[in-house]
């Protein structure tokens, strides 16, 4: 955990859960290892399987590592031409487009779902939403792992989504 800690001294505690899977199918990956960050800033997560708790916990460590050494290095500041355009002055020129028509009203005649019916919501959470900017949003996504983070956004002061696209490209979802 030691070499975790190099790439940001504000770690002060790791979550280290162990789990066994116990279906017969997943015995080449029946050993599961996530280790959970959590500094002064956001929290910094990663997951492996493998079929004993070493080499779990060894590509857990080597995936962690690259995901703390990814936002170190974003961190740094680029001199010269090579500097990189942020993601809210790469989008800024794009105009929310409502080409879909996606109503918002979905009916269901009525009728209550019963608890066999598919597509039921089986699970909520609820977080803190602290006003950021898209920047701050892409740094925590990138940390937990996630292709998608909603946040609300400090320019703009709406709820919005920033989700990882094709060949590291990222894109903005801004509710109108």
């Amino acid at each position: 955990m030691s070499r975790l800690e190099r790439f940001d001294p504000s770690i002060y505690h790791f979550d280290v859960e162990l789990q066994h899977e116990r279906n017969r199918r997943q015995m080449k990956s029946c050993q599961r290892v996530e280790i959970t960050a959590r500094g002064k800033g956001p929290v910094a997560r990663a997951e492996a399987s493998a079929d004993s708790f070493y080499a779990a916990f060894e590509s857990v460590t080597a995936k962690l590592e690259s995901r703390l050494r990814r936002t170190k290095d974003r961190k740094k500041i680029h001199y010269g031409e090579k500097t990189p355009v942020s993601v809210a002055e790469a989008t800024a020129a794009l105009a929310a487009d409502n080409s879909l028509g996606i109503s918002p009203d979905i009916s269901l005649d009525g009728q209550e779902p019963d608890e066999y019916t598919p597509g039921r919501v089986v699970r909520t959470k609820e977080h803190k939403a602290t006003p950021m900017t898209v920047d701050d949003a892409l740094y925590e996504m990138e940390l937990v792992g996630h292709d998608f983070f909603l946040f609300h956004d400090k320019e703009s002061d709406r709820p919005s989504v920033v989700y990882r696209r094709h060949a590291f490209d990222y894109g903005i979802i801004r509710l109108a």
